[in-house]
């Protein structure tokens, strides 16, 4: 129910998942809900993109992680995942490659401990130990931690959070964490990779984000047929049976205010009137759609946060198959600290780079020409580094020579036959990302909960800020999340 006093006209500015799920939640309140949207389809970062080739490509999202948040959303409206999609649970999860050798991760979490054991005598009652305490911090976090506004303090003033709190080891950093339980470093490579999403080194993680371990590892890493997309088209449509109205090629120019509320929002010179407005752009951006003196933080902000990284990513269509690539791989012959500081320390191209590849023309046929390999390729980089083509193209003739030393394929560059590079400049022209950075703010311990941007303008009382720039962070789920939670404070506004 609506707990405002009155029905609401409320914009929404961007359709990524945090604006979809904004919108959705925003309307089942009885609102009437418009989202304005600058591409010509959904979805911001997760849009999709088809070839006159016949290839299928997903430009953003492909680990589909945490299904039991995403599928909370589903339920919330009566409905499931499995009434919009199929989703396949990957087998193995991922493969990730070392210097010397590889390790496949299975799908099923017995098969995960066997694994550990047969690296390091012992790693399986380890493992066990340490999925343990994940899943209390899943649940604890996931379900409680991550859920609040975040105004102030005392929103963890609960019995349950303040009784949680030496659990959810807030105060430990993740690394350490990590090398409790491990002591071969393949194994805690496999333990440290799931928190790179979240934009930091695992030096500079809290370890109560061992939580994305279990919601990796033991929920497992599934994939939606037909693509990532498919959770774009499923949150829409749930949006649109609550009778939220969509305008694409709508790029919202200015918010404008009067007596410290906004009260329209100009679209090609034309002023478009409105109860309150959810911005799921990037929040530095919106911020720059009002005057200055009503902005929740200045330029000096911005330039000392600490982001996660931004990424150069390469769309491939490669003729013949690419038989011994996994759906997910993860290229870490390097060393990872060498990586992480050319993006937070030396902001410089790596010289040894790690990456990933995504390859799900290997689980879904229809994602590319038959015999064909549809190829997704991801390398982290410091936001604001400067990216032109040349230097685009010598990483990625790295990057294919290292799948063809792992593959045993050769002569992938010539087997091309679509190629789109994705970078820096791109996430700043198609999505107005601060530096163009891809996963917003890191999740360290200094930008966490209500050290993040707060979700409210203090000055315009109706302007809320959502997505992966404010609570509770980076990723699909808490994108989802973001959403109903700045839904839910939209509709406490009282109309006068």
């Amino acid at each position: 129910m609506n707990t405002g006093n009155l029905r609401k006209r409320i914009a929404v500015i961007g359709s990524g998942f945090s604006g979809l799920s904004a919108a959705a939640y925003a309307a089942k309140s009885g609102n009437e809900v418009h989202v304005f949207e600058k591409h010509n389809q959904p979805g911001g970062r997760a849009r999709q993109f088809k070839t006159d080739e016949g290839y299928v490509f997903d430009m953003g999202p492909s680990w589909y992680w945490m299904p039991d948040i995403i599928e909370s959303f589903f339920a919330d409206f009566n409905c499931k995942a499995s009434d919009f999609f199929e989703l396949l649970s990957l087998n193995p999860q991922f493969e990730m490659v070392f210097a010397k050798d590889k390790v496949s991760v299975p799908e099923k979490n017995e098969d995960i401990r066997d694994l550990f054991e047969s690296i390091e005598h012992g790693a399986a009652g380890q493992y066990d130990k340490f999925m343990q305490s994940a899943q209390y911090k899943y649940e604890v976090g996931m379900k409680d931690f991550v859920t609040k506004p975040c105004y102030n303090w005392l929103e963890f003033a609960s019995l349950k959070i303040a009784g949680s709190a030496l659990k959810l080891d807030l105060l430990s950093d993740f690394r350490k964490y990590v090398s409790g339980y491990f002591d071969d470093p393949k194994l805690r490579s496999l333990m440290e990779f799931p928190v790179i999403f979240l934009g930091a080194s695992p030096k500079h993680i809290p370890a109560l984000y061992s939580l994305m371990n279990y919601g990796g590892y033991v929920l497992g890493t599934k994939y939606p047929m037909g693509g990532f997309y498919q959770l774009v088209l499923a949150m829409k449509e749930v949006a649109e049976k609550e009778g939220v109205a969509f305008h694409f090629n709508h790029n919202v120019q200015k918010i404008n205010t009067e007596n410290g509320k906004a009260v329209s929002i100009t679209i090609e010179g034309k002023d478009y009137e409105f109860d309150a407005v959810i911005a799921s752009s990037d929040y530095h951006h919106t911020e720059t759609l009002i005057p200055q003196s009503l902005r929740n933080y200045n330029d000096a902000y911005w330039e000392t946060r600490t982001f996660a990284p931004s990424c150069l990513i390469y769309y491939l269509g490669i003729k013949g198959r690419i038989p011994h690539l996994k759906h997910h791989t993860l290229f870490f012959e390097n060393e990872l600290d060498n990586h992480i500081d050319c993006i937070y320390k030396n902001k410089k191209w790596p010289s040894e780079p790690l990456f990933y590849s995504c390859c799900p023309s290997r689980t879904d046929p229809d994602v590319a020409p038959e015999n064909c390999e549809n190829l997704f390729l991801l390398l982290p980089l410091a936001p604001g580094i400067h990216d032109e083509e040349s230097v685009r193209e010598k990483y990625l003739v790295e990057m294919l020579e290292r799948i063809e030393k792992h593959t045993g394929e050769t002569d992938l560059v010539s087997r091309i036959e679509y190629k789109r590079s994705y970078c820096v400049s791109d996430f700043i022209s198609d999505y107005n990302a601060y530096q163009g950075n891809a996963y917003g703010l890191s999740n360290t311990l200094s930008q966490t909960a209500v050290l993040k941007p707060k979700i409210r303008n203090r000055k315009i009382s109706n302007l809320f800020y959502t997505g992966q720039l404010t609570v509770p962070g980076p990723g699909v789920p808490p994108s989802i999340i973001s959403g109903k939670i700045v839904a839910a404070e939209v509709s406490k506004l009282k109309m006068k």
